[in-house]
């Protein structure tokens, strides 16, 4: 596509969001807060089907990883020794012609001299240092001992917790530690939806290991997550991993990888997965004077495990996952007429809602009531949702659009009124091909979960 065709895309994408509950801009009513969003009833579920999913196959599927839920205020001691407090910076110019406050390693130049992109001047002030921190005040008193942070991410707290989930989890090398939860970064200039956001939430490991596992481990990880985006149905042809180059890497890393994803705005990264030695444990036993090391029982061994750590954005594979579910195709109104399709197509296993529930006619009481016994049967399994309101072929389209896979129709067959060998069998439709199959009303659970997963 285009450019103007991208920008007509992700226009689309972000009013679907909003009309139908997938994501709001904060604080709305008051003019909204910039970098700030809130997740709707359809948004919340697509969040937490993504994050459940992550810890089902990083944590619970696994005997080396365990959980972490760390607190978000975060003693600046630790943000002084991971060199948050002094480094943790991006360069910020102001314009002063329309007053944009601006990152300047992302000004595009043009005739050799920077330029706004808001106003196009080129009346910029030199770059400064600006921290990324959100700091806060603990306590009844404003003082310097007083100051927190709110985390600018959550590896940190895995970190400084290293030796007490060792001694309490007694697991042996290599092993990890994984957290999902939220971080904060003021970042100058928010853009690109939910992508680049003051307020987000990260899905990450710490996998700690030997100095001489780390290379190899750093290559199975990302294969291992590639393939994590792959079975929650992002299309493979829009993944790209990018080797970063060692002079863009961080000073203590041995290798890095950048898993992209092709939005309408740009091929923008998903995740990082990077072998960061033994640097950050390394720094919180200088700074800390705690011991974060490890005894190996079998070589009588004692020694600071080096860390390799997949890193990912939740919102920003939550947002990859709608542009890439997003889809126009045509299918028949009520009377016959091809008319465009919006449809969602999420994999099964993401989907908001999983299963739709439609009597045919809502003034029709024994329709509604078998249709309100289905829906007792699937909700124990699944997230539902039953709709008698409008024309059938409507009510199907809404359910395109949120990306429900599957629509279950209770009609006169299912009463026995056109044969007893129908009673108790209703339509089951499927989203994508919209092709319509009938089904003992028995067999549901099992033929639904069986397409879910």
């Amino acid at each position: 596509m285009t450019g103007k065709e991208n920008a007509r895309q992700m226009e689309k994408i972000v009013s679907l969001c909003k009309r139908r509950g997938f994501i709001f801009q904060s604080s709305e009513i008051y003019g909204g807060l910039n970098g700030v969003w809130d997740y709707g009833p359809l948004g919340t579920e697509l969040k937490n089907n993504l994050k459940q999913y992550w810890w089902q196959v990083m944590v619970r599927e696994r005997d080396d990883v365990v959980g972490l839920d760390g607190a978000i205020l975060t003693h600046p001691a630790v943000l002084k020794a991971s060199g948050h407090v002094d480094t943790f910076t991006d360069p910020m110019v102001d314009c002063r012609i329309c007053k944009a406050r601006l990152r300047a390693d992302q000004l595009a130049e043009k005739n050799g001299a920077r330029q706004c992109p808001n106003c196009g001047g080129k009346d910029l002030t030199e770059a400064r240092p600006f921290n990324l921190m959100f700091q806060t005040q603990m306590g009844a008193s404003a003082d310097p001992a007083s100051i927190a942070y709110l985390r600018p991410e959550t590896a940190q707290s895995i970190f400084v917790q290293f030796k007490n989930v060792l001694d309490v989890s007694r697991k042996k090398l290599p092993f990890g530690i994984a957290q999902i939860g939220k971080a904060f970064r003021n970042e100058i200039n928010p853009r690109n939806f939910t992508f680049r956001s003051r307020e987000f939430e990260q899905m990450e490991l710490e996998y700690f290991c030997r100095p001489e596992q780390g290379m190899d481990l750093l290559a199975y990880w990302l294969k291992e997550r590639i393939r994590f985006y792959e079975e929650i149905g992002i299309s493979r042809k829009r993944l790209h991993v990018l080797d970063v180059p060692e002079k863009e890497r961080a000073f203590y890393s041995k290798g890095t990888f950048d898993i992209e994803y092709e939005f309408p705005f740009g091929r923008q990264e998903l995740e990082g997965v990077a072998y960061r030695t033994d640097y950050d444990l390394q720094q919180h036993v200088k700074a800390g004077g705690k011991p974060l090391d490890y005894f190996d029982e079998e070589t009588k061994e004692r020694f600071v495990p080096h860390v390799v750590e997949p890193s990912a954005g939740v919102d920003r594979a939550v947002l990859a996952l709608i542009c890439d579910a997003y889809d126009e195709d045509s299918a028949p109104d009520e009377k016959g007429k091809m008319e465009t399709r919006i449809v969602m197509r999420f994999h099964p296993r993401m989907a908001p809602i999983k299963c739709a529930i439609f009597p045919l006619l809502r003034n029709k009481e024994a329709l509604v009531a078998k249709a309100r016994e289905v829906q007792a049967l699937l909700r124990p399994h699944m997230n539902v949702f039953y709709d008698e309101g409008g024309a059938i072929g409507r009510r199907y389209r809404r359910q395109d659009e949120i990306g429900t896979p599957f629509g279950v129709t209770i009609d006169f067959e299912t009463l026995g009124e056109k044969g007893e060998e129908l009673r108790d069998t209703v339509t089951l439709r499927d989203r994508d091909s919209m092709k319509q199959e009938r089904v003992a009303i028995k067999d549901l659970p099992q033929l639904i979960l069986s397409k879910i997963h």
